[in-house]
């Protein structure tokens, strides 16, 4: 089901941080709350079953079926700037007793690493000048029905308005419904394009290597310049000292990047060389942008290794000079006295006859 599900808020300004995401099956969520059910009760009796049931969310929200066509994972609405679009959302109770469930718009965004998320409710002291938000999800208006309430197993259809300011942008302006109950929250969705010239720019940032070995991963910052949310794809190649080094192909991120939001994502990178000095390029593509590169350098050395080498070096060095040293001292102890140096014959003493008779 496209809606997103959080859990019990401790306080009315804890933002909402779980994924909006518009690839989940509708009825996701009562077909999962069905099946824990029925698990639980083949498996540990009645009992169990019915403390199972009691703890299932009890209502969904979704886009309203428009007549005979498949159901909308998500809300879709386009028009020029100063128009008002309408659709209509189904809360479906599904539980044995009533609900009340309280409607607003909200602001969508990404958070640093990528994910979906919207912000949470603002008291009107925080609003912007004439208490109006400034992103898409003040478009939004319920009008006199914020607060509905629902019988049990019954579906109520909520009509809304998204009511486009006259000086909006051209581009996407990301936005969600969300129902709320007893500190729960459950949100729709809004893709909503304000008709007019769109441009897709996307730029890569800040490259970085991370670990090393298989381990390694190369981090980086995307940011989307454009007006319109873009789905990106990342190639990286590599150049060492010996030629190339096997880097990572083209392949699709899984993040949507939303008009003018910035993240920080990594990529794993298994094929990092041990021991080499390496130059990378990262180039991230999405439809209808030019290619962004951005390069980065690295120098890959295995100083486990290396230090084990330098200590067996040191070794094998004093081993050798210590052989020299012995070497020296048994020479020294195996030559004989010293000769004397032989003297000129010219430069000889006279020697004298010894004879008895005196002079």
């Amino acid at each position: 089901m496209p809606v997103l599900r959080t859990p019990a808020l401790t306080s009315g300004r804890r933002p909402l941080t779980a994924l909006l995401t518009a690839a989940l099956l509708l009825g996701a969520a009562v077909g999962a709350g069905s099946t824990t059910a029925a698990t639980a009760a083949t498996a540990t009796g009645t009992a169990t079953a019915t403390a199972a049931h009691a703890d299932e969310p009890g209502w969904t929200a979704e886009p309203a079926a428009g007549g005979a066509g498949p159901a909308r994972p998500y809300f879709y609405l386009s028009g020029p700037a100063g128009t008002v679009l309408e659709d209509r959302l189904a809360l479906t109770n599904g539980s044995d007793r009533e609900r009340t469930v309280t409607l607003r718009g909200a602001d969508a965004y990404n958070t640093a690493d990528g994910a979906l998320a919207v912000r949470p409710a603002e008291p009107p002291a925080a609003e912007g000048p004439s208490g109006t938000a400034r992103g898409a999800g003040s478009w939004i208006s319920f009008g006199t029905a914020t607060t509905v309430r629902i019988p049990p197993r019954t579906r109520a259809v909520v009509p809304f308005t998204v009511t486009v300011p006259p000086a909006s942008p051209p581009g996407d302006h990301p936005a969600a419904v969300i129902a709320s109950e007893d500190g729960r929250e459950a949100g729709v969705r809004i893709h909503l394009r304000v008709a007019g010239p769109t441009l897709a720019a996307l730029t890569v940032e800040d490259v970085s290597v991370r670990g090393k070995g298989a381990r390694a991963v190369v981090a980086y910052t995307l940011v989307n310049r454009g007006n319109v949310a873009l789905v990106p794809e990342l190639a990286l190649r590599a150049e060492g000292l010996f030629g190339e080094v096997p880097g990572r192909t083209a392949r699709a991120l899984p993040v949507e990047l939303l008009p003018g939001q910035r993240v920080s994502l990594t990529e794993p990178w298994p094929g990092a060389p041990v021991l080499d000095d390496v130059d990378l390029t990262l180039t991230v593509t999405a439809p209808g942008a030019a290619p962004a590169t951005a390069g980065a350098s690295a120098r890959f050395v295995p100083w486990g290794i290396a230090a084990r080498t330098g200590a067996g070096l040191l070794g094998l060095g004093a081993v050798a000079l210590a052989a020299l040293l012995l070497v020296r001292k048994r020479r020294a102890r195996g030559r004989g006295p010293a000769h004397e140096e032989p003297v000129p014959a010219g430069k000889r003493t006279p020697e004298h006859e010894l004879t008895g008779a005196s002079r």
